[in-house]
């Protein structure tokens, strides 16, 4: 392994570790659920979380570095430990999606109940335009420990403007360019699936056309902010 690819792990390790700060921050995990993974640039590796670890005790040195196939990487720094449950799901997004960069699943309150009931979450916010696309879709039910749950994203979020998807009876997973983008979507599907909910209750909340949300989009992903760099294609 060369100087640069080591230098490259250890920067994944480091931002996968800091970012499961986020999701205790925004209330989007209880106790050792939900996990956060990163693809290594230039390599067939990425780097995700420990099963069963609080998250106080989280730390670069125990994220644990896997092949594309989902096997640690023997003699790696937390080798030692059992990865994340849903390391297949992540291995089967990155072989497929590569894409993507970064990948996270929480059990967020809102989200959740969203997947239980089955249904999307649609497209009545701008911030839901702006982030997504259009509608938050939902993907088939499967088991957690093998690739089951990698299937239902890519088959539900290829080809779709979502970097989101609610897994039916299970929760959500996000995808994005890296580890951080794919939190921030993590972030913003809970606020909107808090807020559609919320305007569920007051009444019937209507629809943006099409145009307009596809208007908001290429705005967004394409102008806003200080560094646009386009949708995750």
């Amino acid at each position: 392994m060369t100087a640069e690819v080591q230098a490259s792990i250890d920067t994944i390790r480091a931002e996968v570790a800091a970012l499961h700060d986020e999701l205790v921050r925004y209330g989007l995990v209880v106790w050792t659920g939900g996990n956060i993974s990163g693809r290594v640039p230039g390599t067939e590796l990425f780097v995700i979380k420990p099963s069963g670890v609080s998250y106080d005790d989280l730390a670069a040195d125990n994220m644990i570095l896997c092949t594309l196939d989902g096997a640690v990487v023997p003699g790696s720094p937390g080798s030692d430990r059992s990865p994340s449950s849903d390391t297949a799901a992540h291995a089967y997004v990155y072989r497929n999606m590569p894409e993507v960069g970064g990948v996270v699943h929480t059990h967020s309150d809102y989200a959740v109940a969203w997947a239980v009931r089955g249904e999307p979450i649609p497209c009545v916010i701008t911030a839901m335009a702006d982030e997504f696309g259009g509608e938050i879709p939902v993907g088939p039910f499967a088991i957690i420990g093998d690739d089951s749950i990698g299937r239902g994203i890519v088959e539900t979020l290829r080809g779709h403007r979502s970097r989101a998807v609610l897994m039916k009876n299970h929760g959500p997973f996000t995808i994005g360019k890296d580890a951080r983008d794919a939190v921030k979507a993590a972030v913003m599907v809970e606020d909107v699936a808090r807020t559609v909910h919320i305007s569920r209750q007051l009444g019937s909340p209507d629809p943006i056309p099409q145009q307009a949300v596809d208007s908001l989009f290429d705005r967004y992903q394409n102008v806003y902010g200080q560094d646009p760099t386009g949708a995750l294609s």
